[in-house]
């Protein structure tokens, strides 16, 4: 399938950096309130058409309570089963604690109470918010989620869902491996992660875990480059594929190089 990605304009990173600043205080409602998940998805949220969402979070009376960032309209929202919503303007410069702190508060009327992790979204800075920017991002958001759940479908069952994790604010998903690998003071199968940062100079990722540096030995599709510096794996830069009509091939054929590569090394033997 064809899919052009849309360009990013240059005054685009202020305002990625405030909705990277507001999803952590959108993300912190799950993260304290949702039905915890051991590899916290219940923490992430979901690219939707209306814009980024959180899974739905159990309400005491039996409902449910979903928050999230409407890039089209260009506010906060928090949605109840009722279908009762509340909405708070994203555009007027309000600081990442002004709205967690918001949300918070609205959430509290449901029954959700107890305190947050406040240190997740705690920041008083000035935010710029451009709300033409800001689509430009959920746009770019959008055909990239596209792309990787088209991707994701043709990896079978070992997959998680495609999800934008706010505490480094890339969207992305995890191919499992059966390999079993010690992390902290447990255990985490080995996996490959694919996704797509958009701050600074935006790129699409492959980064497998355990990695393995005999994989930089292969050889990689036009424009991409493996990254070891920092976090590893490979990285296929925004701007060489923004605007080809064959974006969705390239972007596939570079995380299918990836995957082939380095999922034989995290098979348990």
């Amino acid at each position: 399938m064809a899919t052009a990605l849309p360009p990013l304009p240059g005054d685009y990173e202020p305002t990625r950096a405030t909705l990277h600043a507001y999803a952590r205080a959108v993300g912190a409602l799950p993260r304290a309130h949702g039905t915890a998940h051991p590899l916290w998805w219940h923490a992430s949220l979901k690219v939707r058409p209306e814009g980024l969402v959180t899974d739905p979070i159990p309400l005491p009376d039996g409902g449910a309570l979903a928050a999230g960032m409407d890039l089209r309209r260009h506010h906060a929202v928090l949605t109840a089963s009722t279908g009762e919503q509340r909405f708070f303007r994203l555009d007027e410069g309000m600081t990442a604690t002004d709205l967690g702190d918001a949300l918070a508060e609205a959430a509290a009327g449901y029954g959700l109470t107890g305190p947050l992790d406040r240190s997740r979204f705690e920041d008083d800075a000035p935010r710029a918010y451009s709300p033409d920017a800001a689509t430009a991002y959920f746009e770019a958001f959008t055909a990239a989620a596209g792309i990787l759940e088209r991707h994701r479908v043709t990896l079978g069952r070992a997959v998680g869902p495609v999800q934008v994790w706010p505490h480094g604010f890339d969207l992305a998903f995890e191919w499992f491996g059966t390999k079993m690998e010690r992390h902290g003071n447990g255990t985490l199968p080995a996996q490959i992660n694919l996704g797509f940062y958009p701050g600074g100079e935006p790129y699409f990722y492959s980064s497998p875990w355990p990695f393995d540096p005999a994989v930089t030995g292969i050889g990689l599709p036009i424009g991409a480059r493996w990254h070891t510096e920092g976090w590893q794996g490979a990285m296929l830069p925004y701007t060489g594929v923004q605007g080809d009509p064959d974006a969705a091939a390239r972007i596939t054929e570079f995380a299918r190089v990836v995957h082939q590569a380095a999922s034989p090394g995290l098979e348990a033997p």
